[in-house]
């Protein structure tokens, strides 16, 4: 692929900076997630629909980006998994504490017409899970967005 002066609009992959890899993988894997066969001590992938996720020491994902390792509280990027069901957030929430997740808030109707909640993975990395009935998910549970 070449470029012609614009950046694809796709993401293909999310890392997060964990405090410790093996404890992050475990987690994940009692979510249910298939890690990846690439996977080492060092960095954990995990196969997701559309994109991949990276496990990562937090201090060596921040020598990778060359910025200093701080622990400031909210980075302000959260991650969500959307479903096509209230039911299915309720389920996927009860699922991901049942795993060890911290409860961050509850599932809830929300100001913009849908459904959701957050909760944190083990070094507080928010994942919100969600039911948009204004973005539907297609039948690879992709969602839907208007043009």
């Amino acid at each position: 692929m070449t470029m012609s002066g614009a950046l694809p609009a796709r993401m293909t992959m999310v890392t997060l900076g964990v405090a410790d890899v093996a404890r992050s993988t475990a987690f994940y894997e009692k979510l249910g997630w298939k890690k990846s066969s690439a996977s080492n001590d060092s960095v954990t992938f995990f196969h997701m629909s559309g994109t991949k996720l990276g496990l990562f020491g937090r201090a060596d994902l921040a020598k990778d980006a060359d910025i200093e390792n701080t622990e400031t509280g909210f980075s302000g990027v959260t991650v969500a998994i959307n479903f096509a069901s209230e039911g299915e957030v309720d389920a996927a929430f009860d699922h991901a504490v049942s795993a060890g997740a911290t409860p961050a808030k509850r599932p809830e109707k929300v100001f913009w017409g849908g459904y959701s909640g957050y909760f944190a993975d083990p070094d507080g990395h928010l994942w919100e899970l969600a039911h948009n009935p204004m973005a539907p998910l297609d039948e690879d549970g992709n969602m839907g967005l208007p043009e």
